[in-house]
């Protein structure tokens, strides 16, 4: 079955009154919008995810918006929900038979939720994760006056994600009025909405005391168990080849002798995060002995491995690195460096560091005939 998953933040978050999008605030030190994000790249069975962002930010999308192992497509909102959702529709996988969407606003969603969504949605047309109330519920008229009270065990607190195999979807995008939820569209044209069971840590991040409350659950769900993982390489200096580090080409007189482009310091990267995430090695998922891999762009290398990372639940804390050459200096490259390597693995550059050292005249490396470099990744796992 092939999933996609639509991440609707389109909006600007006005109730929160920041000067950034709330999607864009930090918690847990992680963007909002990137967790939400990551939920979906990280869940086996969405094959391709589409954001829908403000204008401004669909033109210039956050680095952790690129690359990925998936698929993922970044188009502009609307000034509706509905507006946002029905463009992100139409850059949905032709070979998607259900679509689930998801409010960026909710980083906290489960693998499990996600799962009980999009099954629901398969077998029944379309289903959303909601809350059964607790509290006695009232009914109200303007003055504040209660009218009526409510049979509790007939109300849910809807949340998302809600999923829909793709025909049912197109059909309550065509509904015309607007609506809060795709759901609402749905049970206007006419379909069955079924209700799976939500998460009441699934909450909507509106105001700045919701915030604090998502740190809290995040305190108790997110942050462990941590993993950290260490990378190393070194390569000999030989004329004929061009310098790659982190992707960039520096001008020297020799490169680094590989099988593939011999980028040292994606190499260490990538046997950091697998290693972190208990994956193997570089030289498991991309042996030299594989002519597939001569000369292979070693970014994309780093861009898969970040994808099997994910897959197996885990997300990027932060990357160090340590460049050990004599010659050439590397300072004037370092951001480019770090650049390269947050869109390969799908972060922000905040998340990178990367120091140039020499080795004082010692062993090869202060002999200017190979470069080495030591890196260090901490993943962490939703619990």
């Amino acid at each position: 079955m092939h999933v996609s998953a639509i991440i609707a933040a389109g909006g600007r978050g006005v109730r929160f009154r920041h000067a950034s999008p709330k999607q864009l605030l930090l918690l847990g030190g992680e963007p909002i919008l990137k967790r939400s994000v990551d939920a979906y790249r990280s869940c086996e069975l969405v094959s391709d995810v589409v954001v829908a962002l403000p204008s401004d930010l669909a033109q210039a999308p956050p680095p952790y918006l690129r690359g990925g192992a998936k698929p993922l497509t970044v188009v502009e909102g609307g000034e509706r929900r509905r507006d946002s959702v029905a463009r992100a529709f139409a850059h949905v996988s032709p070979r998607a038979e259900v679509v689930v969407i998801h409010d960026a606003a909710r980083p906290l969603v489960t693998d499990a939720v996600i799962r009980r969504t999009v099954a629901a949605a398969a077998e029944n047309g379309a289903a959303i994760a909601a809350l059964r109330a607790s509290d006695t519920v009232k009914r109200a008229d303007a003055e504040g006056t209660i009218t009526a009270t409510l049979p509790r065990d007939q109300i849910f607190l809807a949340q998302t994600p809600q999923a829909f195999r793709t025909a049912v979807l197109r059909d309550a995008l065509a509904i015309e009025g607007d609506a809060t939820d795709e759901a609402m569209l749905a049970e206007r044209a006419g379909h069955v909405v079924k209700i799976v069971d939500g998460d009441p840590r699934n909450l909507k991040i509106t105001t700045p005391d919701d915030l604090a409350t998502a740190e809290r659950l995040l305190g108790g769900m997110s942050v462990l168990p941590l993993r950290i993982g260490n990378g190393y390489d070194l390569h000999r200096l030989v004329t004929g080849r061009p310098l790659i580090l982190g992707g960039v080409t520096i001008p020297f007189d020799r490169g680094l002798e590989a099988h593939s482009d011999g980028d040292v310091v994606a190499h260490a990267v990538t046997d950091a995060i697998l290693g972190a995430a208990g994956a193997g090695d570089i030289g498991r998922h991309f042996p030299d002995t594989d002519p597939t891999w001569k000369g292979a762009n070693s970014l994309v290398l780093l861009e898969r491995a970040a994808g099997v990372v994910r897959a197996a639940g885990y997300h990027l804390v932060n990357v160090d690195v340590v460049v050990i050459a004599q010659r050439p200096k590397l300072v004037p490259h370092l951001d480019a460096i770090r650049s390269n390597l947050a869109q390969a693995l799908g972060a922000d550059i905040s998340q990178i560091s990367v120091k140039g050292k020499t080795n004082e005249g010692v062993d090869s490396m202060g002999a200017g005939e190979s470069i080495a470099v030591h890196a260090v990744a901490l993943i962490c796992r939703r619990v």
